[in-house]
């Protein structure tokens, strides 16, 4: 076969349209289906660790982003008690080397910004249509040439049958591509016994010394506060809250909270909440990212606590590698078995990388002793201990790099894009002990 005929891409957040991107850049015709009628507004994540940096970077997203006055840098992240004493942290500044600034440095910007350049960059593309509006019905059809889906017309019900080389679900964690696939309780995995609140809040904590991103360890009381604003006391604040409160109860309780959990202790007069989102967190991860032609991606293959931005960086990066790989068999430099080690390695990093780190950033908050933890965390007693080696706090920071990998080096006839291996050679003796983004 001379080439993808097309490729069907169901879900238009963040991943989908990452990979719709990448694949209409190397002119793959590409269909993206989307069950809302609109791109979602929503801010969600603000932060985008090195591997993501990286992965926008290449697809020439993050110039693009960069244009934007609340595009910015992240500088020091930190751990706390809850009183506000500082335990440790790291600067991101060591990692810039000869007067440059380091290119994949973690990257503060509202999510639905990016997807809204994603979705402008795509539009440009004569080889990508987005379809909102349109919901992919439950079902698996392929043989050894296509595979289809059923999409149902959101407006007035009408279905239509499509067919494509590959289907890639990046359809969330309730996605339908891998519920037709495993069945609905095939997500192996659990979720965590803890209510969190995301919050966007209007307060100054950096009058009180806080730096831009803060890790707060309580067993009742632990959130995080990162900056989202440069220019504005803009923060994203997310703590835990009592299980089984209704929104109301928990907006209801947030006086009180944030009196307890603020540095100045504040009333509500001294801070403006803009945005309350409980959500329940998971770690779970499919079986396979590939079932003949059909894949999985992102939220849609696995999911993880986000405190640490192991989720949204880890599913970036699915979509770099997936993204190689179709451009790789549409070049002929590999064949289709390739899909098979992108389901393998991938899955491997969520096993290694993504899930036990992810576990430990979130546990460190709330299952040790704030006054103990250079006795028991050997994590936070790393950074105490390399305070003022700059080198060793480089080497501890791009150990998020680990969960990038090269699928380039397995093709047959050589690489379709920026290799990553020179990058990964960077780290090859650091400890993987990935310092977390903000969730």
């Amino acid at each position: 076969m001379p080439g993808l005929r097309k490729v069907i891409i169901v879900g238009a957040g963040p991943a989908g349209l990452l990979l719709a991107l990448r694949l209409a850049q190397h002119h793959i015709k590409v269909t993206v289906f989307e069950a809302a009628p609109t791109p979602s507004e929503q801010p969600r994540a603000t932060h985008y660790g090195p591997p993501a940096v990286y992965e926008l970077r290449r697809a020439g997203v993050l110039p693009e982003m960069r244009k934007d006055p609340d595009c910015f840098l992240m500088n020091r992240m930190c751990w706390r008690k809850l009183d506000g004493t500082y335990l440790a942290g790291f600067d991101q500044n060591d990692l810039d080397q000869d007067g440059k600034t380091y290119e994949n440095r973690t990257t503060v910007f509202a999510l639905n910004k990016v997807v809204r350049i994603l979705g402008e960059m795509v539009s440009r593309c004569e080889d990508a249509t987005v379809q909102y509006g349109q919901k992919v019905l439950a079902g698996v059809e392929q043989d050894g040439e296509k595979a289809w889906v059923t999409v149902k017309r959101v407006s007035d019900g009408v279905e239509e049958k499509h067919w494509a080389d590959y289907v890639v679900g990046c359809d969330g964690a309730g996605s339908q591509i891998r519920r037709s696939l495993f069945g609905d309780l095939e997500f192996s995995g659990y979720t965590w016994d803890k209510q969190i609140v995301a919050t966007n809040t209007y307060y100054d904590f950096s009058k009180y010394g806080w730096e831009d991103s803060n890790f707060i360890i309580h067993p009742e009381h632990l959130f995080m506060a990162a900056r989202i604003s440069e220019t504005e006391p803009l923060w994203r604040v997310t703590y835990t809250e009592i299980n089984g409160l209704t929104n109301e109860e928990i907006k209801t309780r947030q006086p009180e909270k944030f009196k307890t959990i603020f540095p100045g202790n504040p009333n509500p007069s001294d801070y403006k909440v803009i945005l309350t989102s409980p959500y329940k967190i998971h770690q779970r991860c499919s079986p396979s990212f590939r079932v003949g032609r059909y894949l999985l991606a992102a939220d849609a293959a696995h999911i993880c606590n986000p405190f640490g931005g192991l989720g949204l960086t880890g599913g970036i990066v699915d979509v770099g590698g997936l993204a190689d790989c179709l451009i790789g068999i549409h070049q002929g430099k590999t064949s289709d078995k390739i899909l098979d080690e992108y389901s393998r390695i991938r899955i491997e990093k969520y096993k290694a990388i993504i899930d036990p780190i992810s576990t430990e950033n979130f546990k460190r908050l709330y299952d040790q002793d704030a006054d103990k933890v250079f006795e028991n965390d050997e994590f936070l007693k790393l950074l105490k201990g390399i305070e003022g080696d700059i080198e060793a706090s480089r080497n501890v920071q791009l150990g998020s790099l680990g969960i990038l990998f090269d699928f380039t080096t397995l093709f047959d006839k050589g690489k379709v894009s920026e290799p990553i291996r020179p990058i990964l050679e960077k780290v090859d003796n650091t400890v993987i002990t990935v310092a977390p983004v903000v969730p």
